[in-house]
């Protein structure tokens, strides 16, 4: 047939193998066995997951809760927490739907060691006259467990935490109250009113170690107001906008024109205020803030030094100065390139950072005679980002291109006498090689079958022939065959938000199957009716992922995992079509069969929990839609749909039972149907409360 010569006689172009997400010299190869190492390779995982994430030999990502100090037996199997969280209860599994985050509290105790670590043998390697002594942001993450996890594992090195607003100033009393500490710095960062101000000062009378950093001018008189009312002498840090400018979206803040801070004439007024007052003793330290994700130490030490330069100047003015904090910045690694040219990534390592830091501040104390401050600083990113592993899965996909057959082929004679003059063109253009001109005629063949279309000339099968044709020709030019879409269960909107927020790209990857050749280009598209609900760039700078064929035997099974998310964006992320938050576990590392335990698991918002957010009353929605139907088997339904996750369901066990409780056919579906209708109608009797 004609239509199957221009890909019989046409040559194929092979596009020469690339990697799309680790070093540009390593390559998928064409054929020949696969491998996990080829996998761990191809995605770059010992690039942005060292020491913590890994391909282990069955070709699944593992995970080393200790770093580098990880023992053999002691590596988690990702998809064994999978299975264990998300199994049904009757086979031993905890029943919990996806998307599911994974939390792991022992990379949060090795992250806080390693940051400590660090600082310690910069300042004991360079004589630094001194210590560090920094605090958690928890702006970064203000979930219970993890706050109240790094002030227990920061308590042996007085740890201390940083709020910017009064709901995060309330948990960070109450958790340094009850469990950090004596020593450990609760830094008062952002703007401030009287009841914030009081706030901070009453946590001083409780015996916490409260430092409020003026970000304003006009917060001093706030302060001094609060203090004569409550008869507490405050200590006062502020907040230094210098002139070092970090370039890239997260260099934002910084620099003259940055949004926070005061500049040199504002600090000068600032010391003359509290001098006139008699509480100059009560400044005692300078805050600053360069940016996220700072590139490289030369900046980093740019920055420190310029503010190690006012340290010392508000120290010559009479200030009691003791804190130099520098903010954050430690970045992470999140394309796994160490490299400073862009803002996936840095240069450096976390003893690189801190050797920067200890060195910066010790030059310039140490030329001015000033004596070594304590050193603070306000690493969250760095802290959390690696603790946490969001699990979700991809249900379907879109078929790859097809070719034409005898039936569809015979179609292409049935167009109109323009269109096959353009088709016959092609067809003579794919024969001589000549894939310009065969490109231009294909082009112009779509454009005129899809007028010809609207016009009503041509049908849906026609139209639907010439795409394939153009599909055949495209492939014989060697052009790339486009990403097919895997529909992920997931709200990029809710779990990932930064992702379309800001650009921020973070490593996405299967997380089994990896001793298997991906071998298909996939983009992920997500549950939301919004068309930025997409996932097409990834690590590398690629537009495309390495994905394999779904599993054949339903719509199970084929499982992703989102790396090094475990800042901001379970804080940042919305409600969008009304998707909540994933279901959460944590899990240990433990001596027993699969080295874990699940210590904690819970899961994410109902439809009614989403539904109160938006100020809805599930429980009077739930009396309306009851009213309208006499069926009990119907009111359940209606109940357990309120109770589910918003997210899609596979689980063919739960879809037989709610089948079952639905018929009538049998003694024993009745049976079943009214031991399901007590369970359900004791949640309904829970809404109607």
């Amino acid at each position: 047939m004609p239509a199957l010569a221009v890909e019989a006689t046409a040559p194929v172009v092979a596009a020469a193998p690339t990697l799309l997400l680790g070093p540009a010299d390593v390559a998928k190869p064409e054929t020949g066995a696969w491998s996990a190492d080829l996998s761990s390779a191809l995605y770059n995982v010992d690039g942005w997951g060292a020491p913590y994430f890994f391909v282990n030999d069955d070709g699944d990502i593992a995970v080393r809760p200790h770093g580098a100090a990880t023992l053999r037996g002691q590596e988690i199997d990702l998809a064994k927490v999978v299975a264990r969280a998300a199994g049904a209860p009757s086979a031993g599994g905890l029943g919990l739907p996806l998307p599911l985050l994974v939390r792991f509290p022992d990379m949060l105790r090795h992250r806080v060691e390693s940051l400590n670590a660090a600082f310690s043998y910069a300042v004991s390697s360079t004589g630094y006259r001194s210590r560090y002594q920094g605090v958690y942001p928890v702006k970064c993450n203000q979930d219970r467990y993890v706050v109240e996890d790094i002030v227990d594992f920061g308590a042996p090195f007085g740890f201390g935490l940083e709020a910017g607003s009064k709901p995060e100033l309330l948990l960070t009393m109450s958790c340094l109250a009850a469990r950090g500490s004596p020593d450990a710095l609760l830094i008062c960062n952002g703007y401030k009113d009287l009841e914030y101000i009081s706030l901070a000062l009453v946590a001083r009378t409780m015996g916490l170690n409260t430092v409020v950093v003026l970000e304003q001018e006009d917060e001093l008189d706030i302060v001094v107001e609060a203090s004569r009312r409550l008869g507490v002498r405050p200590v006062v840090g502020m907040r230094a906008k210098l002139r070092t400018k970090h370039a890239g979206h997260f260099g934002a803040t910084s620099g003259e024109k940055g949004k926070f801070g005061l500049n040199a004439a504002e600090i000068l007024s600032v010391v003359a205020k509290l001098k006139a007052l008699g509480m100059l003793d009560c400044l005692q330290l300078l805050h600053f803030h360069i940016g996220s994700q700072i590139p490289t130490t030369a900046l980093l030490a740019d920055g420190v030094g310029e503010a190690a330069q006012i340290y010392c100047e508000l120290a010559r003015l009479g200030a009691a100065m003791r804190v130099i904090d520098v903010g954050g910045g430690l970045g992470i690694d999140y394309d796994g390139t160490h490299s400073a040219e862009t803002d996936m990534s840095v240069a450096y390592s976390l003893e690189e950072y801190a050797a920067a830091v200890v060195a910066a501040v010790g030059r310039v104390c140490d030329r001015k005679g000033v004596q070594h401050p304590v050193i603070c600083s306000e690493s969250g990113r760095a802290l959390v980002s690696h603790h946490s592993v969001l699990v979700f899965e991809a249900f379907s996909a879109s078929a790859p291109a097809s070719s034409i057959d005898s039936a569809t082929a015979y179609l292409l004679d049935e167009l109109t006498d323009d269109c096959r003059g353009d088709y016959r063109n092609v067809m003579a253009a794919a024969v001589r090689g000549d894939f310009d001109t065969c490109a231009v005629y294909a082009d112009q063949l779509k454009r005129r079958c899809a007028e010809q279309f609207k016009e009503g000339v041509l049908g849906l099968e026609h139209l639907a022939a010439v795409d394939g044709l153009c599909e055949i020709v495209a492939r014989g030019m060697g052009v790339a065959e486009r990403p097919r879409t895997y529909n992920i269960n997931l709200s990029v909107f809710t779990s990932i938000p930064d992702m379309w927020a800001i650009e921020q790209l973070f490593p996405i990857i299967p997380i089994q199957r990896l001793q298997e050749r991906p071998a298909v280009d996939g983009i992920l598209s997500d549950l939301t009716c919004d068309s930025d609900g997409k996932v097409d760039q990834f690590i590398g700078g690629r537009h495309s992922l390495p994905l394999h064929e779904l599993p054949t035997h339903g719509t199970r099974g084929y499982y992703l995992g989102m790396f090094l998310g475990g800042a901001y964006q379970e804080a940042l992320g919305g409600l969008h079509n009304l998707f909540g938050g994933p279901s959460v576990v944590r899990v240990s590392q433990s001596d027993g069969p699969h080295c874990f335990a699940v210590t904690r698991a819970a899961p994410g918002p109902s439809c009614a929990d989403v539904l109160r957010a938006m100020h809805h009353e599930p429980e009077v929605m739930f009396e309306v839609l009851k009213q309208r139907t006499d069926d009990r088997a119907t009111a359940a339904a209606l109940a357990r749909a309120f109770g589910a996750m918003p997210y899609l369901s596979f689980d063919n066990e739960s879809v037989e039972m709610a089948s079952s409780g639905m018929s009538s056919d049998s003694e024993g579906s009745a049976a079943g149907a009214a031991e399901d209708d007590d369970d359900e109608w004791e949640f309904m009797r829970g809404l109607t409360v």
